[in-house]
């Protein structure tokens, strides 16, 4: 039931976690799952289990997290296509042939300006909502380079250590970041 990667240049991101198998695609009309610029070919049997769970399970992409299982709270967020959607209720049929990425593969060789904001404003308490707080930012900053807080509080990812005044402050931060490192 694993699949195995198109490439394998990086290993998952999970080090504790096993390879997984062999699979090749059948033909060139199977559909792929391209997670953080990588391709995997599901069985045909996954198309409805929800997304995130492929993510965690075989692909031990452990970064986003369970919350609520129904998308309310926010924690499974991941970008398809560079939106925001919840992983826990998204089929892994509406994520196969599109661009789907995870807290994991957001940075390149340096960390984004999302994660360096986060940091250097202390953001998280207990850190569990803070990827898909990540992801969902980075939808947002995608589409709006210099948000203020009424765009911020659109976001509606839950934090239930109520560290939104400081997700705030990142956020606005990471926007000037990346408009310095635009320079």
């Amino acid at each position: 039931m694993q699949d195995k990667p198109t490439s394998s240049a990086h290993a998952p991101a999970a080090a504790h976690a096993p390879a997984p198998a062999v699979k090749p695609p059948v033909d060139e009309r199977s559909a792929q799952l391209r997670v953080n610029g990588r391709a995997y070919y599901p069985d045909a049997g996954d198309a409805e289990v929800p997304l995130l769970w492929y993510l965690r399970d075989v692909l031990r992409l452990t970064g986003t997290k369970f919350g609520c299982g129904i998308g309310s709270c926010g924690a499974c967020t991941v970008l398809i296509d560079g939106k925001a959607q919840r992983a826990c209720v998204t089929p892994m049929k509406v994520a196969l042939n599109h661009d789907v990425t995870t807290i994991e593969g957001l940075a390149g060789a340096d960390l984004h300006p999302l994660q360096r904001a986060w940091i250097e404003e202390d953001v998280a308490q207990c850190g569990y909502c803070q990827a898909g707080q990540i992801m969902a930012a980075a939808d947002l900053l995608s589409r709006n380079p210099n948000p203020g807080d009424d765009d911020i509080a659109k976001i509606t990812n839950l934090c239930r250590c109520g560290t939104y005044p400081r997700i705030r402050r990142a956020i606005k931060r990471a926007a000037q970041l990346a408009r310095e490192g635009s320079k």
